[in-house]
């Protein structure tokens, strides 16, 4: 949520269309304005738009402003309506500032101000610190002064980018809960991720909650909490940080879907459980926001049956707000595709807290993130950079890391998880076959999802592919529960998505089938050869490959995706950037 760069050219030049080209970089993070600040001739000059950034670029055409410092930012509404006004950078006589992140005491802040005699142009709580910065500069102090004495001010989540017209040579950032990198090589650059400021850099500075930053031409200088100088690693910018574009594809989901096959096969070469991972543990926690959430889901059948240890699955944006007990010789995994997704690392910071005691692991696709700095260890999905807002490889490869968590003490097991990847390959030529049911269900307003069994957390995960993207409303069920409400919902037009492959359960959910088709005729059946020949004409099939039932969570992921892909295609809706919503989430 939000994006963040700022670049200091080291020869003067202009920074505006470098800036520009971060910004797109950000734009898979989700936005609803626009905005550049830059100081050059001495002056600060801004530029802002509500909507895309093709719009900011046309109104830099008639509009142009040059300068060899800036900074932009692309906005997801917060405190404010997405308009014009509370577009970033917020800028006042002396200073521009941009912000990721929410202010807790900006009103009693903004209060203090305006009986000061400072005036505000936005209803957002981000130009509260814009606004500190100018009265400390009018009280006498230099920007450096006044951005430190405006971080120990305010409270709350930020990612702060500031540059002054009395000071052109710098760039000041600090950082608490959002993400900042700071960036070396033909320019000194700060974005909120890598690929922002891959284009003009070759290594790269993480921030830590607490560590504010000062860039010069020069180089950057570090501080921790206490304003202490503190010494911070460099990171080479490699391929697996940057953005690599569509390709020969029209969306980046449809790109990242087609991409399972190998980013599984690349994560399952990886990530290996080392020995004792378990020695101690008697339970397992996973905490976990959105689709990462319900990979967790899957996790606890899997967990549960073969590692024979309690696992409880919590939604980490509720975990710590009910004060729950923690017990020793508990393994809190926490499982982010950012690894910066705030209320995850609340949950996590919770445990540490509150049980010393804990083994903490993540399972992320950022390895330098956030959580994967402050977890005791880290398993790594090998996806790749993923732009789409729908998460896709980023998902079944969280599924495989599960898998091998969990069948670590199973060699079979192990052994079938090799055939994996040929098998999505396999499911992937069912495009076609796919497309059709979309054509079918496209004009729906309701969509409903059952499963069973560790197939019960993948049609919410399909309900929720579904929804996110293509606005159908749709629920996941466990099918069990369908005669305990849901069944209210099914007629004729309502399409029952059922997956339903030949294994334990089938006999129990071929019998949840017949029961949604005595109230509907859309019943849609995701199955397999053994599977199909079961049901005749009167439902559509999707018949996928045979794989071993414990894997058939990342299988059946594969086609529910492709569902909502075409689906939304068919719409016309935007794909990659579903309305309201980012990729990362890095606000509360």
């Amino acid at each position: 949520m939000c994006g963040i760069v700022g670049i200091l050219s080291k020869n003067n030049d202009d920074v505006v269309s470098d800036i520009i080209n971060g910004l797109e970089k950000l734009e898979y993070r989700g936005y609803d304005s626009a905005g550049v600040a830059v100081v050059g001739d001495g002056e600060l000059k801004r530029v802002r738009t509500v909507g895309k950034l093709n719009n900011l670029a046309d109104k830099l055409k008639v509009n142009p402003v040059k300068g060899g410092v800036g900074i932009g930012h692309t906005r997801w509404a917060t405190h404010g309506k997405a308009t014009e006004e509370n577009a970033h950078p917020m800028v006042t006589k002396d200073v521009a500032l941009v912000h990721n992140g929410i202010i807790e005491n900006y009103k009693e802040l903004k209060a203090d101000l305006l009986q000061k005699g400072y005036g505000f142009t936005s209803q957002t709580d981000s130009e509260v610190a814009a606004v500190y910065l100018q009265m400390e500069l009018d009280s006498g102090l230099s920007p450096r002064e006044a951005f430190r004495e405006m971080i120990k001010a305010v409270r709350g989540t930020y990612a702060f980018l500031a540059i002054f017209k009395t000071c052109p040579d710098m760039i000041f950032c600090a950082r608490n809960k959002s993400p900042v990198a700071v960036g070396f090589g033909d320019n000194m650059c700060v974005g909120s991720d890598a690929s922002s400021i891959s284009a003009n850099c070759s290594e790269i500075v993480y921030l830590d909650d607490g560590d504010y930053a000062e860039i010069t031409k020069d180089g950057a200088t570090f501080f921790d909490s206490n304003l202490n100088v503190v010494e911070k690693s460099r990171v080479a910018v490699t391929d697996d940080l940057v953005n690599s574009g569509k390709g020969e594809y029209s969306h980046y989901m449809i790109k990242e879907i087609m991409e399972q096959p190998s980013a599984i096969r690349k994560t399952l070469l990886g990530n290996d459980v080392p020995r004792d991972f378990f020695k101690g543990i008697s339970r397992i926690l996973i905490l976990a926001c959105g689709t990462s959430y319900h990979a967790g889901l899957v996790g606890k059948y899997w967990f549960e049956k073969y590692l024979r240890l309690p696992t409880h699955v919590e939604i980490a944006s509720e975990y710590r707000y009910r004060s729950p007990v923690i017990e020793d010789n508990t393994l809190a995994l926490v499982i982010t595709q950012s690894g910066e997704t705030i209320d995850t690392l609340e949950a996590m910071e919770y445990v540490r807290r509150n049980n010393v005691t804990c083994k903490l692991a993540a399972i992320t696709n950022v390895l330098n993130s956030a959580i994967s700095r402050s977890a005791d260890f880290v398993f790594h999905t090998e996806a790749g950079v993923e732009i789409g807002v729908a998460s896709t490889k980023a998902f079944t490869a969280q599924l495989t890391v599960l898998a091998k968590l969990a069948f670590s003490k199973n060699p079979e097991l192990l052994n079938q998880l090799q055939n994996l990847p040929q098998v999505c390959e396999n499911s992937l030529l069912l495009k076609e076959d796919i497309d059709k049911i979309a054509f079918k269900i496209k004009d729906c307003v309701n969509a409903i999802y059952l499963g069973r069994d560790n197939l019960y957390p993948i049609a919410l995960e399909g309900a929720l592919k579904l929804k996110e993207i293509s606005y159908i409303h749709a629920e996941g069920f466990a099918a069990g529960e369908m005669k305990h409400g849901p069944i209210a919902l099914i007629d004729d037009v309502v399409p029952v998505i059922c997956l339903c492959p030949s294994g334990n359960m089938f006999d129990k959910m071929f019998s949840n089938i017949q029961v949604a088709q005595a109230r509907g005729k859309n019943v849609i059946v995701f199955t397999d050869t053994t599977g199909a020949e079961s049901f005749d004409g009167s439902v559509e099939k999707i018949v996928l490959p045979s794989i071993n039932e414990e894997l058939y969570p990342i299988l059946y992921s594969i086609p529910l995706q492709l569902l909502a892909y075409m689906v939304t295609v068919l719409k016309g809706e935007d794909v990659d950037k579903p309305r309201n919503l980012a990729k990362s989430v890095t606000v509360e």
